[in-house]
């Protein structure tokens, strides 16, 4: 007997917690019963019935989401054709509120495990070991199963399940550590995120959220947290991403895992929190200043920064205290910080999302996500969509539409300005910048819409440009925008573009370094003999030198943070040397010195 559970990411790096917390919690004793495959939304369902055929399970679990269901409906039609005898059961939150409506429309699907289910799927293979005990041929009266009645009754005394006949009763939520460790070995998940989690549940009531409809917070016990997260360490994974809702709402289990991290520091694994800012405490922020730069990544959901709005989806935040906290992780430049926004939200409208997007914006994050409200079943802002005038796809992820506040088509032109936000910003290749160009504006909301505006009249948003064309396309918007400053768009560019890129094809939009190429030879050759500027690189010729790194011309002082200094045009040149050997550890970039007698790094 072979039980297949079947995972559909979002993206190949993603791994499947769910899959994978299923089989821990049926014991060691079953997973010989057990086996795992794992797909992604991008390929063809063709390939995936392909796989699963060939794999011949006798029964298929299927996790599902508002981002893969749409693929596991398009299994379920097709799969009884090709394993008539394959059971197919579902779980997952997209399937628990509404399972009776899915059966009805899906005759193929056996069943649907609903909410949390370990407890459950053990029980469920069990049952099936005794199914497919009394279905062996030629065994004796003595090894098949004694348990009474029709299949129908036995499933039926199953908790958490959705049957045509009807749900079974309901499970006390599970102790967090009755769940055991989801990871053996580590090495089918090279290059993919690991998912781990220490607590469950969410003590806020965000509408948009169904953690609202669970309350209860509960934590995994600190010895058994430190001892996974010890394995991860020593295996040195990239990364480990914490998928509790609101890592710090406990500020005791919070602070004894921040502390041990800092302690037990590899020097090379990333952990991602989800945090809620406006309750980290003062001894919290000091003790994430202690950890090494890029150790750890906080993503904050501030949402919006509409008092009414904040009032109406429950969500008790003050957006000038998340400022100021904000403020104060970024002292050390040590963390990376993602900050979110929804829109479509109750009482928000076009401007009144721009003001937050320029609020948020000013808090200076690594990356501004711009989201838009879905609209998810079960959750109270489901009950209150009609009240709302929250309109929404009737297909997964439940999209917002239009709402009162927001039309269609100002949600549109918010789609373009994501992409350019996206593209632009969180890219993080146009650091120097895009500060700039902002003066121009009254504001960065102001500047991606025009952006977008600019992308839409070029046909770009159909005709996507180059990762490399982007600079260009930059460049021409600045020009249409600022073009008395065309020498400061282009230096500024330059350096956006060597701090990423050790290219060895030189922008259209670089300065012709023709006169320079005498100085730049003999920079090289004394750097070879001593080795100022790159100590880590003896041993080196010149030649060697120039390959590895790179030596630009300037004549604005472009590595400025302040966009009001780089403005200032100097009258002779200066060298800034690219080291690609040192990148730092948040933003990717290389480190740039300014060549001259008192050199200066950044």
């Amino acid at each position: 007997m072979k039980f297949l559970l079947a995972g559909i990411n979002a993206k190949y790096i993603h791994s499947n917690p769910a899959i994978r917390s299923l089989k821990a919690g049926a014991g060691v004793e079953n997973h010989k019963y057990i086996d795992l495959a794992e797909y992604t939304i991008n390929q063809k369902v063709e390939e995936i019935l392909a796989d699963l055929y060939r794999r011949k399970p006798d029964i298929i679990g299927f996790s599902c989401y508002i981002w893969n269901i749409e693929t596991v409906r398009a299994l379920l039609p097709e799969l009884p054709k090709l394993l008539p005898d394959t059971e197919v059961w579902l779980g997952g939150p997209e399937v628990s509120f509404d399972g009776e409506d899915l059966l009805d429309e899906y005759p193929g699907v056996r069943g649907i495990m609903a909410g949390e289910g370990e407890e459950t799927f053990r029980e469920l293979l069990n049952y099936y070991r005794e199914i497919f005990r009394e279905e062996l041929p030629g065994e004796s009266r003595k090894g098949k199963s004694q348990c009474p009645g029709p299949r129908e009754t036995r499933l039926g005394g199953i908790r958490g399940l959705i049957l045509r006949e009807g749900r079974t009763p309901g499970r006390e939520l599970l102790s967090m550590d009755a769940l055991p460790f989801l990871y053996e070995d580590l090495k089918e998940l090279d290059n993919r995120i690991i998912y781990y989690e220490s607590s469950r549940g969410c003590p806020y009531r965000c509408s948009y959220c169904l953690s609202s409809i669970d309350k209860t917070v509960r934590l995994r016990s600190m010895d058994k947290v430190k001892r996974e997260l010890g394995f991860f360490l020593d295996a040195r994974v990239p990364q480990v991403k914490f998928i509790d809702r609101t890592f710090n709402c406990s500020h005791s289990h919070a602070m004894e895992i921040w502390r041990y991290l800092h302690e037990c520091d590899n020097g090379i694994t990333n952990f991602h929190f989800e945090i809620a800012a406006d309750i980290l405490t003062d001894e919290e922020t000091k003790l994430l200043q202690s950890l090494r730069p890029g150790q750890v990544q906080l993503e904050i959901g501030v949402q919006t920064t509409n008092k009414e709005t904040l009032r109406e989806i429950c969500r008790p935040a003050d957006s000038g205290h998340i400022a100021r906290v904000v403020q104060r992780l970024w002292e050390r430049k040590n963390i990376h910080l993602h900050l979110d926004l929804i829109a479509g939200l109750p009482c928000e409208d076009y401007e009144s999302f721009a003001v937050s997007f320029n609020e948020v914006y000013a808090m200076g994050p690594h990356q501004l996500q711009l989201g838009f409200l879905k609209v998810l079943k079960g959750s109270p802002m489901a009950r209150r969509a009609g009240e709302y005038g929250i309109v929404y796809r009737d297909r997964p992820p439940y999209e917002v539409l239009y709402t009162k506040w927001l039309s269609y088509g100002e949600l549109l032109r918010l789609k373009q300005i994501e992409e350019m936000v996206e593209l632009y910003y969180n890219s993080g290749q146009f650091g120097r910048t895009l500060p700039v160009l902002e003066k121009c504006f009254k504001g960065p909301f102001s500047l991606f819409e025009a952006l977008a505006v600019y992308y839409e009249r070029k046909g770009y948003f159909v005709n996507a440009p180059a990762r490399s064309y982007r600079y260009q396309a930059l460049l021409d918007f600045a020009m249409e925008t600022d073009g008395e400053k065309a020498e400061l768009y282009r230096e500024l560019l330059t350096f956006d573009f060597y701090l990423r890129e050790n290219a060895k094809t030189r922008p259209s939009f670089g300065r012709n370094l023709g006169e320079y190429h005498g100085v730049i030879r003999e920079f090289y050759r004394k750097e070879e003999e001593t080795h100022r500027y790159l100590p880590d690189y003896s041993g080196y010729h010149a030649r060697e030198l120039m390959r590895m790194t790179h030596l630009e011309v300037f004549f604005y002082p472009v590595w400025e943070e302040e966009p009001e200094m780089v403005c200032r045009r100097g009258s002779e040149p200066k060298f800034i040397l690219f080291d690609y050997e040192k990148r730092d550890p948040l933003t990717r970039d290389a480190r740039a010195v300014v060549i001259e007698n008192q050199e200066k790094s950044f």
